[in-house]
């Protein structure tokens, strides 16, 4: 779980383990780093003199792999660009899009990286996580040349693996990653650059490509996205999709969207639109309760911008006694429960699995409107979808953290099929 572990048992060796701590933790992928600090050395004394700032270690890609990526870049027929991972900078992003924009390449953003590119980006082709659009996926199995910058190409961002092949992809694979460890973890590339990604944007951009034989299939990658995130309608009177993109249209910027993790964030990830950097806070190993306690920190640490929170209703009964903290520090976050009073996930799997046979899913709720209010925070109940516009504006203007719960139907348990759907699906697949 931690790039480094140890114990500090002399007091005057605490600046060696910090400044060590520090350059662990930031090198190649970053990472956490866990220092002990038994009883004794809270209370003895010791004469040290300051540290200097740590030096963050990025590797940058050789001259000899830049020609080679020039030369396979050159030759492909249908290439497509996977960003993912964290140690980018504002002025790298900014970078590899205007890369991409130039050279007409289509791109798409690993499992809860939304924001390494500008969604309204005319490269920008769609998620590449949970829920992936079909036809993006289909496009990501034709390419002949992937260039992965930043993601690891595990679980998620691989469709469970179905994306490639194992170990050797049918596509072209050009893997470029901070951690070395990562590269041919699992898949064999042509060429595999160890490189922190603002060195390595860098490098890209000395390319010259003639990228018209590309416009077109970016186009059409573009245009498939823009019809994917347009909300289709579900079973109840309140349509979380159109809520989602209503958000996207209201919300500025930079506001920084937070979620943890169950089948109401594929909604957010489908269709919202991130639009400025480091504006995305989702855990990428499918923590519930995340949502929250990232929000108020986010909050903290940027008070000035808008700071929305997404959470189910099992997902947020693990953390929602936060808005206590919340209250406590003037963090003035929006809390949006989606209230389906169930957990929604294990009850779609129960139901392609297990169809009908449903155990331990069923949540008996609170009013969460009523309970942000007994925190004395601002508390917001929304049943239809034109009531969350005006629920919104109350909230924003509270100056307080406000909760919105909206209560939907329990039929609506994914952006695309409700749970009879697929129950009657499962059903038709066993008695076929």
């Amino acid at each position: 779980m931690a790039k480094w572990v140890a114990q500090i048992d002399r007091t005057e060796r605490i600046p060696e383990y910090v400044s060590h701590a520090f350059h662990t933790a930031m090198a190649g992928r970053p990472g956490p780093v866990v220092l002990a600090l038994p009883e004794d050395m809270l209370f003895a004394d010791a004469a040290v003199a300051d540290v200097p700032h740590y030096k963050t270690v990025r590797a940058s890609p050789a001259a000899s792999d830049m020609q080679e990526i020039g030369k396979l870049l050159s030759k492909a027929e249908r290439p497509f660009v996977i960003l993912g991972g964290f140690g980018w900078t504002r002025d790298s992003v900014q970078a590899i899009r205007a890369f991409l924009e130039k050279n007409h390449l289509a791109a798409g953003a690993s499992f809860r990286c939304q924001d390494l590119l500008d969604n309204r980006s005319p490269s920008y082709a769609g998620h590449v996580g949970i829920g992936v659009d079909p036809n993006l996926a289909q496009r990501i199995k034709d390419a002949d040349l992937l260039l992965v910058i930043g993601a690891r190409l595990g679980e998620m961002t691989s469709s469970a693996y179905t994306l490639f092949d194992v170990p050797v992809p049918r596509q072209t694979l050009i893997h470029v990653h901070s951690g070395a460890e990562e590269l041919g973890r699992v898949y064999q590339g042509a060429v595999l650059v160890n490189s922190g990604y603002p060195q390595f944007v860098e490098a890209l951009g000395a390319l010259k490509l003639d990228g018209a034989k590309w416009r077109a299939g970016t186009e059409a990658a573009r245009a498939s996205y823009l019809a994917y995130i347009e909300p289709k309608p579900l079973p109840g009177k309140l349509q979380y999709g159109d809520i989602v993109k209503g958000l996207r249209e209201t919300l500025p910027a930079d506001a920084i969207i937070c979620n943890g993790a169950g089948n109401f964030a594929t909604w957010v990830h489908r269709y919202y639109q991130y639009r400025d950097f480091r504006t995305q806070l989702a855990p990428t190993n499918g923590s519930m309760g995340y949502g929250v306690p990232a929000a108020i920190a986010a909050k903290i640490a940027e008070p000035h911008r808008t700071v929305v929170a997404f959470a189910g209703d099992g997902d947020f009964l693990m953390t929602g006694q936060e808005m206590a903290t919340a209250m406590q520090y003037g963090a003035n976050v929006i809390v949006i429960v989606v209230n389906n009073g169930m957990y929604g996930t294990i009850r779609m799997h129960q139901e392609r699995e297990y169809p009908s046979r449903v155990s331990g899913t069923e949540l008996s709720n609170p009013d969460f409107a009523a309970l942000a209010r007994a925190y004395g925070a601002h508390g917001e109940t929304v049943e239809e979808t034109a009531q969350f516009a005006p629920a919104l504006a109350r909230s924003m203007a509270a100056g307080k953290p406000a909760l919105i719960e909206l209560r939907l139907d329990p039929e609506a348990l994914t952006p695309a099929m409700s749970l009879s759907a697929i129950r009657a699906q499962s059903l038709a697949k066993r008695q076929g």
